[in-house]
Order: C-alpha cells, then structure tokens, then sequence
C-alpha cells in the first residue's frame, strides 16, 4: 500500500505533517519540489481566516472534517 505523507525538509532532516499509519519500518522515495518557501501552518484552515460579510463558524469545520471515504475499501 503507498501512502503520500507532506513533509517538511529541514537542516538536514525531514519533517512529516502526521505519521503514517500501520506503518513502522518501509522503504521510501523522497522527491524535492521547487518551490519558495513551505509552511504546514500556512495550508490550514483557522476560524475567520476568510474575507466577506459572512464568517466561519464551528459548524462550518465540523462540516469540512475528513473521516474518509465510504466508496474506499483501503482501511
């Protein structure tokens, strides 16, 4: 099973957005994109991070949360 995990790399090491699940020891393949510079922090949703008349609220990232996919049988 392949897993795509974002990262961070970093003085020489590598950073990973979440831990990779079922998975304690796996060959992996690391390629490099170009790019300025990567936040993780930058790429999340934060309450009122958008402009308008009409705000987020708590139920518009209760709505936004993933739990998977029904049609997927990977789990």
């Amino acid at each position: 099973m392949l897993q795509t995990i974002q990262g961070i790399y970093r003085n020489g090491k590598i950073e990973l957005a979440e831990v990779p699940q079922n998975i304690t020891e796996s060959q992996v393949f690391v390629t490099f994109l170009t790019s300025e510079s990567v936040s993780l922090d930058s790429q999340l949703m934060s309450f009122g991070m958008f402009s308008g008349s009409q705000q987020s609220t708590e139920s518009d990232f209760k709505d936004a949360e993933f739990h998977g996919d029904a049609d997927e049988a990977l789990s």
